[in-house]
């Protein structure tokens, strides 16, 4: 008996080593991965912002607003796009920033955590583009219908109409077209960083039961 309570204390010390090195190739595992995902979203991030710079440079505001008369609004422009890029530029030093913090943590609950933050900051950073989007295609709207010469025949159009059918069809035409623009890209950033995001989250989970 003596020698078989030895062999379980032994066996009971082997088991418990074993599912000490498993959890710790698991967390190493859920760490690569992690660190890597973030490292995709940096990349993808800094990619965008290079197409939406090579889009601006191809296509020439300020020729577009002196020939509708608008050099007035050329300034306002360019304080715009400079807020636009500071604030993606601050997203992307997250990124970075983030990514640099996974990279280099030791611990599951440090991990977890910063998991949580990156997955905020990505959430953060879609909104933000969304709500621009939707900013710019409303101001772009509004420049075309007050200073485009070809928009002064419409004007005058409502203005002599004694009801606001055609205003009402405009008003519902510009809605529909901005809910599918911002729709399309919606689902071209869940697709791009939601596919990303979801995988955090698998790691997320599979960190909490190795904490448990």
């Amino acid at each position: 008996m003596k020698e078989l309570d030895l062999l379980k204390k032994y066996w009971k010390k082997s088991e418990d080593t074993f599912e000490q090195v498993s959890e710790v190739e698991i967390y190493k595992m859920l760490h690569k991965k992690s660190s890597s995902i973030v490292k995709w979203i940096l990349i993808i991030s800094i990619l965008e912002v290079l197409l939406w710079t090579l889009i601006s440079v191809c296509f020439n505001t300020d020729d577009y607003f002196k020939k509708i008369h608008g050099e007035d609004l050329i300034v306002y422009f360019e304080v715009f796009n400079y807020f636009n890029y500071a604030v993606i530029l601050t997203f992307i030093y997250l990124f970075y920033k983030n990514y640099i913090k996974i990279s280099t943590t030791v611990s599951i609950k440090q991990l977890m955590k910063d998991i949580l933050t990156t997955r905020r900051t990505v959430n953060y950073y879609v909104w933000y583009n969304l709500t621009m989007i939707t900013l710019s295609v409303f101001i772009g709207y509004a420049i075309a219908f007050f200073y485009n010469p070809a928009m002064i025949a419409l004007k005058e159009k409502i203005a002599h109409e004694k009801s606001n059918y055609t205003l009402l069809i405009i008003f519902g035409f510009l809605a529909l077209t901005t809910l599918i623009l911002v729709g399309l890209f919606w689902l071209f950033y869940r697709l791009l960083y939601g596919i990303l995001l979801k995988k955090l989250h698998t790691n997320y989970k599979e960190l909490k039961k190795i904490d448990l």
